[in-house]
């Protein structure tokens, strides 16, 4: 099994919480969210996010406003709504439920040894 697959599933899993979580700090335009992720070790790309931004603003989580920029094009910043911050509630509970399960293993779990020799 490949663990760099794995890794990668379970951010692309976790990408909808951290933007929701994100924007709930405040409204944001798409790169100010792509430098956001950076600065938190999640690295996206604009063509995984977009479509993102677009199913989350679909499914009512989300909104968007156009703003003036003042250097280049109108920017649109998007914000969380009222039944995004629903949402996120859910997530959350859903988030500290497993991270409490994933904790309990490792403390029950005896540290694995480095070597090879297995």
């Amino acid at each position: 099994m490949n663990v760099d697959n794995l890794k990668s599933q379970m951010r692309k899993g976790m990408l909808e919480f951290c933007v929701l979580l994100l924007l709930r700090q405040g409204d944001a335009y798409t790169s100010e969210i792509i430098e956001k992720m950076k600065e938190a070790h999640l690295i996206v790309m604009e063509g995984t996010l977009y479509p993102l931004l677009t199913r989350l603003k679909n499914d009512g989580l989300l909104a968007y406003r156009w703003e003036e920029s003042p250097s280049g094009p109108p920017r649109k910043y998007y914000s969380i709504t009222p039944l995004g911050e629903q949402f996120l509630i859910q997530l959350q509970n859903s988030w500290n439920e497993i991270s409490h399960t994933v904790q309990h293993l490792l403390k029950q779990s005896p540290t694995p040894s480095n070597s090879s020799e297995q």
